[in-house]
Formats: structure tokens, sequence, C-alpha cells
């Protein structure tokens, strides 16, 4: 068996058991702990500085937003607010902290994705309370100071905690590709709780009418197609799978907070289902990755 289709299988296994055993979720508290350990290794082996910043990275950012309304709008056409809704939380969710794990599996330019990262899960939060009134007709003041509070332990702990071994022990750099299988086994079981997430949620709401249901999971398949090939477009030759990662691979957590607090339950089965969707193309793109590595 090559490793690319080992690497592949082990990754359908995960989220077909998460999706038979969805009661894992009661395990969904050690998603942020794996996700802070492959971001600390990630985070060894990257180096950030001002002229990192390239203009897509801005452009991305307004893309973002932009694809908030266009999601808003398309929803709006195929089934009124609550799937307006769906739309939106689909376009405008920012960046998810793995993605620069995924670019890191698949050897691209990490650097570019965390920068892509920080910027639109900063800003984004900073412009919700001004964005999401427009289509909820009401004020969000909280959302800002509840995901810069997150983000302060998922994500700039680890950075500078790396940062910081790196500097005392430059040795330490060499740690994450060493280290390639046992965060590709942190992955692996992160899939499995996320999956096993999305499908107690699934559960739960087992009495959506099955139309509506389709509705939300078409939609957000098309967001996610939508994300992904037009970061790409962004990104161009020289980081077109950095920034489609950066702009499809989202944040579903922060979306579905969103929708449960200022939406409905209904509305927060789309994040959810765009879980699916993204973590499938995710499982694509290492699979692909794997092959190439391997010479398959």
């Amino acid at each position: 068996m090559t490793s690319g289709f080992a690497r592949t299988l082990s990754i359908l296994i995960a989220m077909a058991l998460g999706a038979l055993v969805p009661q894992a979720h009661a395990f969904s508290w050690a998603i942020r702990w794996t996700i802070v350990v492959m971001l600390f290794l990630v985070f060894l082996q990257t180096r950030l500085s001002r002229t990192g910043l390239q203009r897509s990275h801005l452009t991305l950012l307004a893309v973002n937003i932009g694809l908030g309304y266009f999601g808003w709008g398309v929803g709006w056409l195929a089934g009124g607010r609550d799937l307006a809704l769906v739309g939106f939380f689909a376009g405008i969710t920012p960046t998810a902290i793995a993605a620069p794990v995924i670019i890191s599996f698949l050897r691209g330019r990490v650097d570019y994705v965390v920068m892509a990262f920080l910027l639109s899960n900063v800003a984004i939060p900073v412009l919700l309370p001004v964005l999401l009134p427009l289509v909820l007709g009401r004020t969000t003041p909280d959302v800002m100071v509840q995901v810069l509070g997150s983000m302060v332990f998922v994500v700039f702990a680890p950075m500078l905690g790396a940062w910081l071994l790196r500097a005392l022990h430059p040795a330490a750099a060499e740690w994450p590709s060493r280290l390639r299988n046992f965060s590709f086994a942190l992955w692996v079981t992160t899939m499995f709780l996320v999956t096993a997430n999305a499908s107690e949620f699934l559960r739960q709401h087992a009495d959506t009418p099955h139309l509506l249901l389709a509705k939300i999971a078409l939609l957000t398949l098309l967001m996610a197609a939508v994300n992904f090939g037009v970061g790409r477009l962004i990104g161009g030759p020289k980081f077109g799978r950095e920034a489609s990662q950066a702009l499809g691979q989202k944040n579903t957590t922060f979306a579905i907070y969103l929708a449960l607090s200022y939406a409905s339950p209904l509305v927060a089965l789309g994040p959810t289902c765009y879980v699916l969707w993204h973590n499938l193309w995710n499982s694509w793109q290492l699979h692909q990755g794997s092959r190439r590595e391997s010479g398959d």
C-alpha cells in the first residue's frame, strides 16, 4: 500500500467513523488542543515579516467580505431569509485555524496562509458588528470580543511559544519535518472529532425537512466551490494553492457560533455542512499531494 493511498484511506476512515459514532462529540473539547499542537509545530518553521504581506492578501480580505453578500443573495433567491443567512456565513467566515496546517502538509507557503489567517481573523470580527446588522436587522456588539479572545489562546499562544523556543533552541525548527507523521495523526484525530460533532448536530436536527436540508447542503457546496475557486484565481500562479486554501477553508466553529447566537439552529446547519465539503476537498488535496511525493 502506497503512503499516499494509506493517508487518504486513514482520513476517509476517520470521517466515516466520526459520522457513525456521533457520541464522540463529547470529546470535541479536544479539537482546539490538537489544533494548538499542530499550529505550534507549524509556527516552529514559519517566519513572518512585514514584507510577507502581499497585495493579494488585501484582495482576499475584500473578496471574503464580498462573498458573504454574494452568498446572501444566492440563498435569498433559493429560499428566503434562512437560506440567505446560510449563504452569508458560508462566504463571510474568516480563514480556518487549521488552514496553515493543511498547507504545511502540502508543502506550500505556510507564511502566506498564516498572514491571510491573521488578517481575516482580526479584520472580519472587527467589521462584523457593522456587517451583520445589514443582514440580521439588529446590532451584534459582542462578536469582536468573543473571536479575538479565542484567538489569544488558539493562535497567539502557540505562535509566541514556538518563536520563543526557536530563539532559545534554534534546532527546534527541524522538529516539524521529523514529526510529520505525528502531525498527520493529530489531523486524522481532528477529522474524526469534527465529523462526529457535525454528525451529532445533524442528528439533533433530524426533523428538518429533507428538501430544506438538501438546499442547505447544495448552497454550502456551491459556496465552497466558489471560495476555493476564486481564491485560486486571486493567488495566481505563485500563490494559487495558498490563496485557495485561505479563502476556502473556513472557521466553521466561529460560523456555527454566529448562527446559533444571532440566527437559529437551522442556519447553523449551513456551516455544519460546510465542514464536510471543505474536509472532503482537503482529503483529495492531501491524497494528490501524497501521490506526487511518492511518485505514484
